[in-house]
């Protein structure tokens, strides 16, 4: 029997795909709803003893997990939506009534991945603060999602799987750029019996918080590419432009209550 090799290219890169997810964002939720509530349990000492142990391996796994993560992401995006014959033909449909390709739609998938730029200086600067950070997020996340419908003719799932792939570019760019550099040094730091800067811990912590909330639609978006009940009210735009956006609210407004019911587990 033949084999398709881009069929086979497929299945493994799915494979890796779904096997690093599951290394990163349970990591991910590790380190935001346990981890956050036993580390401040621990006295200097024992943080002295622990932390230079545990971290530097559970940091090793996740950044690793992300990094694999997204690169195998992009690679089935281009299997799944670049690379197929006659796009916006195929059962993915990628554009909509105009289907092929456009400049508008080109416009749309660099957006998606350059906008880690814009994601990064907004929360630099004026989005720092929880209830702006939360709503302004949202409020741009929304119009990025409406700019794929009117600029781009995405499809529902192109729309999906585009705002899943922006997130995951967020996610990465924080855990290798943010989050990383700055637990070396704070490990470095407690390691030596310093006081880790607290500067650096704020931002390791913010951006990790950032990850978990984008965790949740991102998994919606990658779920609604193989079930139509993710997708029931087909690609009208009167419809779909508020679909997504209800979407991410749901799925921060669950991770917030889990933020919270996370603060009031115990240890024996």
């Amino acid at each position: 029997m033949d084999i398709d090799p881009r069929d086979f290219a497929d299945s493994m890169t799915r494979w890796i795909h779904v096997v690093a997810g599951i290394l990163w964002i349970g990591l991910l939720f590790f380190f935001n709803w346990v981890n956050s509530a036993f580390a401040p349990t621990m006295d200097a000492e024992t943080k002295k003893k622990v932390v230079p142990e545990l971290l530097p391996r559970t940091l090793y796994w996740f950044r690793w997990g992300a990094a694999f993560t997204w690169l195998s992401g992009v690679i089935l995006l281009g299997l799944v939506y670049y690379m197929h014959e006659g796009a916006g033909k195929d059962p993915f449909q990628m554009f909509g009534a105009e289907g092929g390709w456009n400049a508008g739609g080109i416009a749309m998938i660099a957006l998606t991945f350059v906008a880690v730029i814009g994601y990064d200086a907004l929360y630099k600067t004026g989005f720092k603060k929880p209830p702006i950070g939360f709503l302004g997020g949202w409020a741009l996340a929304s119009v990025i999602v409406i700019l794929f419908k009117v600029v781009g003719d995405f499809t529902f799932r192109a729309q999906a799987i585009h705002l899943g792939a922006m997130f995951g570019t967020f996610m990465a760019f924080n855990v290798w750029m943010r989050i990383w550099p700055a637990q070396r040094k704070i490990i470095t730091a407690i390691k030596n019996g310093e006081k880790p800067d607290g500067d650096l811990a704020a931002l390791a912590g913010l951006r990790s918080k950032h990850n978990t909330y984008m965790s949740v639609p991102l998994v919606f978006a990658m779920l609604s590419q193989h079930s139509t009940w993710a997708a029931p009210i087909g690609d009208d735009f009167n419809k779909t432009f508020l679909y997504l956006p209800a979407v991410i609210l749901v799925g921060w407004l669950a991770t917030y209550a889990l933020y919270a019911q996370a603060k009031r587990v115990k240890g024996f």
